[in-house]
C-alpha cells in the first residue's frame, strides 16, 4: 500500500478503499473484512476500522452488524418540499419506475380510517409498489386512497406516476401533506424487496396528503433505503 509520507495510515487505508470502491464493486457488495483488510494491508484493525468509520461518515459504505461493511450507492437528497416520488426523481435526472405492483380494494381499518377522515369500514384502494430510480429499488411504497373518491382506480392505474393519474382521471391535485419520518432498520422481507441485506437502516415515511378542497386523499406508509436516501433542510435560529 503506497501512499505519502505525510499520509496518516487510516488515510492511506481509506484512499484504498476508495480505489476498490472505484475500480469495481458495485452498490450493496460487501467488502473484505476488517482481519482480512488488515492482513493484506498490513495495518492494524483500528487503523482499518477508523477509515471505514470515514467512509461510512462519508456515505461511500454503510455497515450491517453482523453481516459487515458494503458499499452504499448513489444517496439521493430531497428537501422537506411536497414532491411526489417520480417528481423527485426526474428533479435528479433519475428515471423512476415500479415494479411489484399490487393493487386491492379492503376495508380501512383503525389506521387507515382515521388518517383519512372515514369509517374503519370504509373501501380503500391499496397501492404496493416498490419504487425504482434508474431501474434500482429505492423505496416501498404503500398508498391508501378512499374508493368512493376514486372509482375505477384498481382497475385502470398502470403502477407509474399516481398523482398524474389522480390529475388527468380525477381532476384531483394533491397540493400540501403532513409527513413523519423516522428512522427503522428493515425486516427480511422488505430487505428482500429492496435488495439490501437484512436490518439495513431506512427511513419510514407516514404521509397524509390533501387535495385543492382539503380533502384527505392519500395516506401513504414508505420504506427508503438509508443507504440510497437523506433528507436536507435549512433551519434558522429565532433571535432572542
Amino acid at each position: 500500500m503506497a501512499g505519502s509520507p505525510r499520509q496518516t495510515k487510516h488515510t492511506q487505508v481509506r484512499e484504498h478503499l476508495v480505489e476498490l470502491i472505484a475500480e469495481g464493486l458495485q452498490p450493496d457488495e460487501r467488502l473484505p473484512t476488517e482481519r482480512e483488510l488488515a492482513e493484506t494491508l498490513g495495518v492494524t484493525r483500528v487503523t482499518v476500522r477508523k477509515a471505514l468509520d470515514e467512509l461510512e461518515k462519508d456515505h461511500l459504505v454503510y455497515r450491517v452488524q453482523g453481516a459487515g461493511t458494503f458499499v452504499s450507492q448513489q444517496r439521493i437528497s430531497k428537501t422537506f418540499e411536497f414532491h411526489s416520488f417520480s417528481e423527485d426523481m426526474l428533479a435528479r435526472d433519475l428515471t423512476p419506475g415500479s415494479s411489484e405492483t399490487q393493487i386491492s380494494l379492503e376495508s380501512a381499518g383503525g389506521r387507515v380510517g382515521f388518517a383519512l377522515g372515514l369509517s374503519p369500514a370504509e373501501q380503500v384502494v391499496h397501492i404496493m409498489r416498490v419504487r425504482t430510480a434508474d431501474g434500482r429499488p429505492m423505496c416501498l411504497e404503500h398508498s391508501y386512497l378512499p374508493a368512493a373518491l376514486v372509482p375505477g382506480l384498481a382497475e385502470r392505474f398502470s403502477g407509474d406516476s399516481l398523482y398524474r393519474e389522480l390529475r388527468d382521471s380525477y381532476s384531483i391535485r394533491l397540493e400540501r401533506a403532513d409527513q413523519t419520518i423516522h428512522a427503522v432498520v428493515l425486516e427480511e422481507p422488505t430487505a428482500e424487496l429492496l435488495k439490501v441485506p437484512p436490518f439495513s437502516p431506512a427511513f419510514n415515511v407516514q404521509r397524509t396528503a390533501y387535495d385543492q378542497r382539503n380533502r384527505a386523499i392519500e395516506y401513504a406508509e414508505s420504506l427508503y433505503r438509508g443507504d440510497r436516501y437523506s433528507y436536507d433542510l435549512s433551519i434558522n435560529r429565532l433571535s432572542t
